[in-house]
């Protein structure tokens, strides 16, 4: 039998510089950095940031050379992905929206290139809105 998993812990995002990076996570989508574990954000370590309400964990890692390949998905309900939506484009961000006909998501790039996405099951509430 497999073991359980709580859930995830944190996600490694690899960027250019991190403070270009810690400005874009909290401007944009509101993340902050963990002053718990700060420590960590020497040389090859890790700047851990959080979303607002501490359950998302993002550990940046400075890559000189990374073009920027990683993807996360977020979750939302259909009210939480139309406020993204909106809040999203109030940024200057270009944003692809695609219906997965069982979901909806919306795709778009931090400054390194890596690909974020937001995610709701709520299809049918979010295809009225989008029409």
């Amino acid at each position: 039998m497999t073991p359980k998993l709580k859930g995830f812990d944190h996600i490694h995002v690899y960027v250019a510089e991190w403070v270009r990076a810690e400005e874009w996570y909290r401007d944009v989508l509101g993340f902050t950095r963990v002053e718990a574990l700060m420590s960590w954000a020497v040389k090859g370590g890790p700047l851990t940031l959080e979303d607002p309400s501490g359950a998302v964990h993002l550990a940046l890692f400075e890559r000189e050379d990374h073009k920027g390949s990683t993807a996360i998905a977020f979750g939302a309900t259909a009210d939480q992905f139309l406020a993204w939506k909106q809040h999203l484009e109030s940024k200057g961000l270009k944003l692809r929206i695609t219906d997965h006909q069982l979901a909806y998501s919306l795709y778009f790039f931090d400054p390194d290139n890596n690909m974020h996405e937001i995610t709701t099951y709520d299809h049918e509430p979010v295809r009225q809105a989008l029409n």
